[in-house]
């Protein structure tokens, strides 16, 4: 009882965490899935002080990562200093800026202090079956990334089953170390079944972050056992901090 009067949780919050924990002995607990989380914060309207709430929050709670926009990575890296990784996002969201400009904004995001690179694929030259052009696309800012982790989006909402298990190929083959459902804003975000499949689909190394639409622990955890390795969200820790309004990403 004092543990969580001491974070300040509101009884509901409280209920809905305690009831988590005790639905069965094999239940994650929610430590291990905070730190498969990218704290996530990229709307248009971000601030300064927005993004330290989700800097001090992500160190707080022990998340992945923090995903914030571009322009803040620098200043985010200097405030962190070392204690949480920076993550943000490149060709962002609709993903049809040129190759070079991707590979110019990661170089960018790099030297500014980013640890992890979120990018989004030319969904166009996807469905125009330009596989090669969207392979070499990766591969390039994979390199450009330096050793640091690529996660690579390809909005499972805009694509057929036959396209997404296509980037699960195409993914593998350029090296990056992760495939990503979804930008969070675009019609929908990840679901299970699209999870389930990539995680079947991806090559030996490649892992799976499910981003977009996911609220409880419950769902979560569901994720986890369906092959997710991260998860993009701000919702589990707003639950953490009795802050959910139901809103966001």
């Amino acid at each position: 009882r004092d543990y969580y009067a001491s974070r300040g949780l509101g009884d509901v919050y409280k209920r809905q965490i305690i009831e988590y924990i005790k639905r069965g002995k094999n239940k994650m607990n929610t430590n291990d899935i905070l730190k498969k989380v990218d704290h996530t914060l990229l709307a248009q309207t971000a601030t300064w002080e927005d993004i330290k709430v989700i800097l001090d929050d992500g160190i707080k709670y022990g998340t992945a990562s923090a995903c914030i926009p571009a322009a803040y990575v620098k200043q985010a890296a200097e405030y962190v200093d070392g204690k949480l990784p920076i993550c943000t996002v490149i060709g962002f969201p609709n993903g049809y800026s040129t190759t070079a400009v991707k590979v110019f904004e990661t170089k960018d995001a790099i030297e500014n202090g980013a640890s992890e690179i979120d990018m989004v694929i030319n969904i166009g030259f996807l469905k125009d079956k330009r596989y090669e052009e969207v392979e070499d696309e990766i591969r390039q800012i994979h390199e450009a990334c330096d050793g640091k982790i690529l996660k690579v989006i390809i909005e499972t909402c805009l694509l057929t089953e036959e396209e997404k298990i296509k980037m699960c190929e195409l993914v593998t083959n350029a090296g990056a170390e992760y495939i990503k459902t979804s930008t969070g804003f675009s019609t929908a975000g990840a679901t299970f079944d699209d999870v389930k499949l990539m995680h079947d689909h991806v090559g030996e190394g490649v892992k799976v972050k499910a981003a977009g639409g996911i609220s409880s622990f419950d769902d979560a955890e569901k994720f986890i056992e369906l092959g997710a390795d991260r998860l993009g969200t701000s919702r589990l820790v707003k639950i953490m901090k009795n802050t959910d309004t139901g809103a966001g990403y």
